[in-house]
């Protein structure tokens, strides 16, 4: 047989398997959340989210709502560097992210079963 055989049959049955996948997986949902950034923000927004006092004023002052937050904990990124993540009992995250063209920058306390947005900052 030759090579250019073997790359043509190799081809053949890569793409049928290509297609066999996309047929298998094509409902689901199935994510891949291997990174660090995207681990921490699916634990993130698989808890209950709970904001401090002062928040709800703060995001109603600026004309956001729970939409935005939601946007930045499926978008944004996480400052490790300053983020205190082995703080006990709940670790300590920055998570930064862009919304209708305004940075936001969110402090998140993630606990074992809430976690909870102690801060909010916003600039043009």
């Amino acid at each position: 047989m030759k090579l250019i055989q073997r790359i043509g049959y190799y081809l053949g049955g890569f793409s049928l398997g290509l297609v066999i996948l996309a047929f298998f997986l094509s409902g689901k949902k199935t994510s891949c959340s291997y990174g660090p950034d995207a681990r921490v923000l699916k634990n993130i927004r698989l808890k209950k989210i709970q904001y401090t006092n002062g928040i709800q004023t703060q995001l109603l002052s600026n004309n956001l709502d729970s939409v935005a937050v939601d946007y930045i904990l499926r978008k944004g990124n996480i400052n490790f560097s300053e983020s205190n993540a082995r703080e006990k009992p709940c670790g300590i995250y920055l998570v930064e992210g862009d919304y209708n063209e305004k940075e936001i920058t969110l402090t998140v306390q993630n606990c074992d079963s809430i976690a909870t947005i102690t801060n909010f900052r916003i600039t043009d």
